[in-house]
Formats: structure tokens, sequence, C-alpha cells
């Protein structure tokens, strides 16, 4: 079995090669921050050019690279949904010319079911059955997870993710572009408790999470004080240790609820090191083990994509023989794709 994985739900493009026997034979990956650093943020139509441009240069490096042909793959794996429209569309249309081309399927993945395996590359990994934490720029869930394609909702943001919630405010503080990263930077030179931030929902007794009040608050700060260098640095610091302190608890509290022993967290913001330092640090206390994907795994890539179409085949082999596509070779994205709905493997 070997699958070529191609991510293209914003701005990334991804490609890579998973083996059934081997594993992971390699991956590629081109980011568009510099691309879209002018407009402070994802502009659409021009990720979904840059991926038309990167998409197949760079599938036939990974090919080379890896020693391997077009004609020994067994499926190609797209990202089908959620994203962008128009970058969705690139990847799905080329993946479904090549598999076309080629005689074997085109398996649509779902991008937060391949967030929440993707820990399962490295090692030690994670058995089922795991919490999972998935925690990006655009999604903020708890899943209790007993399987692959079996997935239940624990809670989830009423408002704004928290990677939204970093990259709004780091927009606030005048931050560049991609705003999480720089301000967990920035918060590293300062200090938390100088300025005072609720920690949104954080006693509400629920598994849901909300941080719009949060980006107000900062917004209120921003507005009414004269910030100097430290005082941002501080005001960063703060603004961390808000939304650590309220994944950290909302996580733990799931652990509690399920009576697991294992989380799992994935997605963009589960490379932020003050979030592992706190969870692994009071998961250790209540007993519970923490997986945590690779720092290149985190963010959007074409490993997860194939991975996780080497599973579904794995624990369903009749995905390989169901098509994505209707008898005119029509097929359709979902930038809109609830997780739950996504259909039980085996």
């Amino acid at each position: 079995m070997l699958v070529l994985g191609i991510e293209t739900s914003c701005d990334e493009t991804g490609v890579a090669l998973y083996d059934g026997a081997r594993g992971l034979l390699g991956h590629a990956l081109h980011s568009q921050v510099e691309l879209h650093a002018d407009y402070g943020g994802v502009v659409p139509e021009l990720a979904s050019r840059d991926h038309v441009r990167r998409l197949l240069p760079l599938t036939r490096g990974l090919l080379e690279r890896a020693g391997c042909r077009l004609d020994e793959l067994t499926a190609i794996a797209y990202t089908e949904g959620p994203g962008l429209a128009g970058a969705l569309l690139v990847g799905a249309a080329t993946a479904h010319g090549l598999a076309r081309a080629l005689g074997i399927p085109a398996i649509g993945v779902h991008h937060l079911e391949a967030h929440l395996l993707s820990p399962l590359l490295s090692r030690p990994a994670p058995s089922f059955p795991f919490v999972a934490l998935l925690v990006s720029g655009g999604h903020t869930q708890l899943m209790h997870v007993t399987g692959v394609g079996e997935y239940g909702l624990l809670g989830e943001t009423l408002d704004d993710a928290a990677g939204e919630a970093f990259d709004k405010t780091a927009k606030l503080l005048g931050l560049g572009y991609p705003g999480g990263p720089a301000l967990a930077r920035l918060a590293a030179s300062g200090k938390a408790g100088r300025f005072t931030l609720p920690r949104p929902m954080i006693a509400s007794g629920s598994l849901d999470f909300s941080f719009s009040g949060l980006k107000t608050a900062v917004l209120t700060v921003v507005k009414e004080r004269a910030l100097d260098a430290a005082a941002r640095a501080d005001l960063a610091a703060e603004i961390e240790a808000a939304i650590v302190d309220v994944l950290s608890a909302k996580a733990l509290a799931a652990m509690e609820h399920t009576g697991m022993k294992q989380l799992v967290v994935a997605g963009g913001v589960g490379a932020n090191l003050s979030l592992r330092s706190r969870l692994t640090a009071g998961a250790r206390k209540r007993g519970v083990e923490v997986f945590y994907p690779e720092v290149e795994y985190c963010t959007d890539n074409g490993a997860m994509i194939a991975f996780a179409a080497a599973k579904r085949l794995e624990f369903d082999p009749r995905s390989a023989t169901r098509e994505s596509r209707d008898a005119s070779g029509a097929f359709t994205v979902r930038p809109r794709w609830d997780l739950e709905t996504l259909a039980t493997a085996g």
C-alpha cells in the first residue's frame, strides 16, 4: 500500500508518501507566509493560485527523492474539507485527475481527522481510546476517540478558535503574520500578571470554549493604555497565559469526565511550548499521558493526509473501491464539514 497525500486546505501546500509496511517515506511542504504577510492574513484567491503553481513540482520532487513512480501508487489522498473552497478544489482536482489517469482511487480525507491521527506518526504513539484536543486557527474541540472514524464531540468553541484568538490579539499588538508564533515569541520576554485578562468559561462546568471576550478585553487595554516595549511583552505573556489556562483546564477536565488516561494534542496551536509544558505538568499529577505530534506535523501537512487515508484503508479496505466522485467524474469539496458526521471505518 503506497499512498500519496495532498494537503491544500489553506495556505500550505503539502505532499507526502506513506507506505503501509515502511511508514512515511517522505514529505514536502511549501508555506505561503511571505505571500500573505503584507495583507495580515490569508487571501483565498492568492492561496489557490499558489497551490496551482506549487503542487505538481512538489509532488515530482517528492517522488524522485523517495525513489518511487506514479504507477506504484495504490491511492491518492487529498483534503476534502474543511477549508477554503478554492484551495481545496486545487488539491481535489489534482488528486482526481492523477487517480483517473492511473486507474486508482482518490480518497477524500477530513482535515481534522488527519490532525487527530497525526500523533500516531510519532513514537511513542497513543493507542485507542483517548481524548483529543484539536486546537488550531480554525478549530478548538475536545473529542472522545475510540477508533478510526469513531469520534464523539465533548466540547467546542462557541465563537473564536484558540488560534484565531492568538492571531487577532497579535494583530492588536501590531505583530506580524502569522500572529500566533509572533505573540509567543514576544511573550517569552514578558511576564504574565501585570495585566488582568479574563479566562472565558474556565469555571463554567462545561467542556465548551469561548475566546471572543478575551479579544475584546485586549482591545480595551490597547485603547486605554500607552504600551511601551516592556508592557507589550507583558501583555503578550498574559494573553498566552489566559489561552493556555483555558485550554489546559478544559482538556484536563475532559480527562476526568471520561476517565481516559491518554490525551492527544493536535493542530497548529499544539506546537505552543507554554501549552505543552502546562498540559504535561497537569497531566502528570493526574496520572495522564499526553501525546503530541512532532512540531513539523502540527501545522497543515501532507503526511497527516496520507497517513489518515492509509489508516482508513487498513481498517476498511473497501475505501480503496469507494469513489468520492460520481459516474461522470464530478467531485466536490466540503469547506464546512463536522468531524462528528464522518462515516465510521470498518
